[in-house]
């Protein structure tokens, strides 16, 4: 068994790379699209450093569904590519990196785009044992697909 686990989803949206991208290098923007954001109503968010772009951060702590954790954006590079690291404090301790890569579709710089939403993190001993009854694919992977259409819809219409 591989020592990291990959989840990977992928979707073409009919917008420039550079608007999309504005949305995913930007955390004030994230509550539009992120699949995470109505979980918990009350969740508390902080950002810190930079508005934008690298060295910016995102923190947040709300029910157990939503858990707590801390992102920051380690690089971007506009339009194509943000990476992020990702850490869970709760329900459990988890640090991963997250990678969006926007890539032009033939047809040129005004879209569409591929969006490709990669994390990539290790197989902790809880990823093990939860690897018994399912996979991290199956747990974030919907979440990744909703994200990504929810992307679409805030993006498609600039």
């Amino acid at each position: 068994m591989a020592d990291t686990y990959v989840v990977e989803r992928s979707a073409v949206i009919d917008a420039a790379a550079e608007s999309i991208y504005a949305m995913i290098v930007d955390f004030h923007a994230w509550p539009s699209w992120s699949p995470w954001e109505d979980i918990d109503p009350d969740m508390s968010r902080t950002y810190s450093g930079a508005d934008s772009g690298s060295g910016a951060a995102y923190e947040w702590s709300g029910n157990k569904k939503a858990g707590a954790g801390r992102m920051e954006i380690v690089d971007s590079t506009p339009p194509d590519r943000v990476v992020i690291d990702l850490r869970f404090d709760k329900p459990f301790k988890s640090r991963n990196n997250l990678t969006f890569a926007l890539v032009p579709v033939a047809g040129g710089e005004a879209g569409p785009t591929r969006v490709t939403w990669t994390m990539v993190g290790p197989r902790t001993l809880m990823t093990r044992v939860m690897g018994i009854f399912t996979s991290m694919d199956k747990l974030v992977g919907k979440d990744f697909e909703k994200g990504l259409e929810r992307l679409r819809t805030v993006t498609e219409g600039v």
